[in-house]
């Protein structure tokens, strides 16, 4: 009866959110027997309402048309009807369908599945988000390769020697133990430490240069009484057991030297019951708010009932949460020589926000105005678990993608819909989840998706795919991986990295996923790399995958177009590259694979149970 889908660019051009003040074109079919007139769009936002009029097309009953995406449309017994709408206000807009008769009968249209149309009563409205004119997000995205580094964790560096800690610290002895937790250990306080640092870092520049890095993403490096440090004791020094400032300054010079840029960990909704602000236990020789309410830092918290009784980070009394708004606070990390620009002009090239969704809108506002005026070109990347323009906290929709706060956030959606169809083999399931993202928010923040499959909030991507499920908290420090589980999660792993580097967005390596390392939740998947002892096929596909980035840079640049996704097959296109994975039980054949650029289990043509593989697209026959 009716034919439209937004998210086919023969349907609505174009792909994804709406720049403000801009238009989209829409294309609608009717079944002929339906006599329809016109079509009416009617737009809603807030208490607004708008009305656009799709008119049918002139000689709309030829059998083939072409439209300006270069679709051929099969209309035979289809009226087609067109039309602009042109939106202005950054925002959710929503929008319905009148199908109107001469005879001034009308039909509704909606959507149940938020992107295909439906005719009916009451039914759901489609939703197009609206940004601002002026939005552009950094330019060194296409071809772009992150990696993200838990700095104790990475490399120990044999000739430094850490300073000493205002708190009490445990050195591991041996590099190959596990972390400690607090299922192990009674009282456990996050203080074991390898011993990782800048400078054992700046050593590896080479090796990380070798996978095609050009972002390097520093989980936090400040000061801080926990191995983890989101729980800063100073924002404006190094903590000691990773270096000092001129390390960071040498970091930072040395990888520019191989075009590497460093993202630097903002922790900004809380600081650490243990740091100059809060200072409970007196470590520190001003007073903090803890200490006195006449401390600078006093109105920074919020308190119950003086001193031991204040407002915390999920109730964790190590994690005193401050208040963004308040004014002092907000220079002391937004201002002229505040904690942002201090850093950018050492060497930091950009920030990933901790836990943006929690922090207030005027905050993220005075963010981003102080990290692009210190450098334009410098990203602000928001933790956001949820798709960032639907999502709600503070009683509001949030407007992270408007065009005023973050350039783009942390892509968990993208993680699970890999995740899942590597598990499941639902290919239209993980169709709606990539586009819905693609849909849903700006062009310029797709380009710039942190595209992770491991974070040290997660389990290890190898043990994700491993097994059906993981074991409970409780008992993941006793748990291991079979040797048969190991490998299965390694080969599904290879099949989910060329998907990681391959979708909208910029691939982001969890330091060790390439080289094998596995771990399950919190602190188990915060290993050390296993220098030595690394998984050589994922590590050599991994080097390629970087050089594919690196020579397809234009290719990257252009729109995901699916060719297929149902049976187990998810099909696609990038420019003149093509990607499959094959899930189904089938092998699939083609002369196409005959100009591969990286595959999994590619065998003599065949593409095998749980493959993948990067084509050049341009003579492909399936």
């Amino acid at each position: 009866m009716i034919k439209f889908d937004c998210y086919l660019k023969e349907h609505k051009l174009p792909q994804g959110a709406l720049r403000s003040g801009s238009s989209a074109f829409f294309r609608v079919k009717t079944a002929r027997g339906l006599e329809i007139d016109h079509i009416n769009i009617i737009v809603r936002k807030d208490s607004a309402a708008h009305t656009f009029v799709l008119s049918r097309r002139a000689g709309s009953d030829a059998a083939q048309t072409q439209d300006g995406a270069g679709a051929a449309l099969d209309s035979s017994g289809y009226d087609v009807f067109e039309g602009n709408i042109t939106l202005h206000g950054c925002g959710f807009h929503r929008y319905r369908f009148e199908l109107v008769k001469q005879n001034g009968i009308m039909y509704f249209a909606g959507t149940r599945d938020g992107h295909s149309a439906v005719v009916g009563d009451w039914l759901p409205e489609w939703q197009i988000f609206v940004y601002d004119s002026d939005f552009e997000t950094p330019s060194d995205s296409d071809g772009a390769v992150m990696y993200q580094i838990f700095p104790d964790r990475f490399f120990k560096s044999p000739g430094f020697t850490p300073k000493s800690a205002k708190n009490e610290r445990i050195m591991h002895q041996s590099w190959q133990e596990k972390p400690y937790c607090c299922y192990d250990y009674a009282g456990y306080k996050c203080n074991d430490y390898f011993g990782g640092n800048l400078r054992g870092i700046e050593q590896k520049l080479p090796y990380i240069k070798s996978l095609g890095v050009t972002h390097i993403y520093l989980n936090p490096i400040f000061e801080s009484a926990e191995n983890h440090r989101y729980s800063t004791s100073d924002y404006m020094s190094v903590d000691p057991y990773l270096g000092d400032s001129a390390d960071f300054i040498s970091l930072c010079r040395k990888a520019a030297e191989y075009d590497i840029k460093i993202i630097l960990d903002g922790v900004f909704s809380h600081t650490g019951d243990d740091s100059i602000y809060f200072n409970k236990y007196g470590h520190y020789p001003s007073n903090g708010a803890y200490n006195s309410k006449q401390s600078p830092y006093y109105g920074w918290y919020s308190f119950t009932d003086y001193p031991d009784s204040y407002d915390c980070w999920w109730g964790f009394k190590t994690l005193p949460n401050v208040k963004e708004t308040e004014s002092s606070y907000a220079e002391f990390i937004t201002g002229e020589n505040g904690v942002l620009r201090h850093w950018m002009r050492l060497g930091a090239s950009g920030w990933r926000l901790d836990v943006a969704d929690e922090l207030p809108d005027e905050f993220l506002d005075k963010v981003r105005c102080a990290v692009k005026a210190e450098n334009p070109q410098a990203p602000v990347i928001g933790e956001v678990w949820e798709n960032a323009v639907k999502k709600c906290s503070y009683g509001a929709r949030r407007r992270f993608l408007s065009g005023a706060q973050c350039d783009s956030v942390m892509n968990y959606p993208f993680a699970n819909a890999v995740c899942l169809f590597m598990k499941n083999g639902d290919a239209q399931a993980f169709y709606e989840s990539v586009m819905e993202i693609v849909n849903d928010y700006p062009a310029p923040a797709v380009k710039y998706l942190m595209n992770m499959l491991s974070t040290h909030d997660t389990a290890r991507i190898i043990n994700r795919l491993a097994l059906d499920s993981l074991p409970p908290r409780q008992e993941q420090s006793g748990a291991r991986l079979t040797d048969t589980q190991r490998q299965r999660g390694i080969e599904l792993f290879k099949s989910a990295a060329i998907l990681q580097y391959t979708l909208p967005g910029i691939p982001c390596i969890f330091y060790g996923d390439e080289a094998g390392l596995d771990g399950f939740e919190d602190p188990f998947c915060r290993g050390t790399y296993p220098w030595g002892r690394e998984e050589k096929s994922l590590l050599n596909l991994h080097e390629k995958l970087g050089i594919i980035r690196r020579e397809n840079r234009k290719d990257f640049s252009q729109d995901i177009e699916f060719i297929k996704h149902d049976s187990g097959v998810v099909h696609y296109r990038r420019g003149r590259l093509g990607i499959i994975v094959n899930m189904s039980h089938d092998s699939i054949y083609s002369d196409g694979f005959e100009n591969t650029l990286a595959a999994n289990r590619l065998e003599n043509g065949a593409l095998k149970h749980g493959g993948a593989v990067i084509f050049r697209a341009a003579d492909f026959k399936e």
